[in-house]
């Protein structure tokens, strides 16, 4: 169920639905998927399918994943990306992989406790965390040159373009969970002004404001 033949194939439909960048790619071969998510699932963990894992979050399908990491290193690596929402730790994982130190912030303690021993567990060491609202950031570390959200707000909160850099780039799905949802990028162009682009139609859970847990 973890061959590289199964790898292979992930990476083989990835290609097919428009993903380019090799170093992408090369980084989806490589990163063991299923110590992401619960053993009775570590079978489909190559699927290119979001998987529950618990708490009423997911786990993102493969291409999602891809493609938002691909369009956040399409003008060239960051130095450092915020990552919002850690979830299963899958996503942070991969970017960790491709820019030199990754924060990522998680709102589920119990999420971020399992996370946070499978990149012990992988040895990636560049990954820093905090339980935290997501909706907030991370203002300490500010202003970053890239921003990732994997959680859809109904509307981009102000927090997270404040702490984004001049000419950064935010990858980020808007939207309600019962209606439409919109995956954005938006660059910083100046202290005011920002670039929106719509890339994709995806569901993402919802980015929840309020109490920490």
């Amino acid at each position: 169920m973890t061959s590289q033949r199964t790898r292979d194939r992930l990476v083989d439909r990835l290609r097919e639905k428009g993903i380019t960048d090799e170093r992408v790619l090369e980084v989806m071969r490589t990163t063991p998927r299923h110590l992401f998510i619960d053993e009775a699932l570590a079978h489909r963990a190559y699927e290119d399918s979001s998987l529950p894992i618990g708490q009423g979050q997911t786990i993102s399908q493969p291409y999602i994943v891809a493609r938002m990491t691909e369009v956040l290193l399409e003008k060239g690596v960051p130095d450092f990306v915020l990552e919002v929402g850690t979830g299963s730790g899958y996503q942070s994982a991969v970017l960790s992989r491709l820019v030199p130190k990754v924060y990522t912030v998680e709102r589920i303690s119990g999420l971020l406790d399992k996370a946070r021993q499978c990149h012990r567990e992988i040895g990636l060491r560049n990954i820093y965390t905090k339980h935290s609202d997501g909706s907030w950031g991370w203002p300490d570390h500010a202003l970053y040159p890239a921003i990732m959200v994997t959680a859809a707000p109904e509307k981009i909160p102000e927090s997270l373009l404040e702490q984004l850099a001049i000419g950064g780039r935010m990858v980020i799905p808007v939207g309600t969970v019962a209606g439409d949802q919109q995956l954005k990028l938006i660059t910083r162009i100046s202290a005011t002004n920002f670039d929106e682009q719509t890339l994709n139609a995806v569901r993402f859970v919802p980015l929840l404001d309020g109490s920490i847990r």
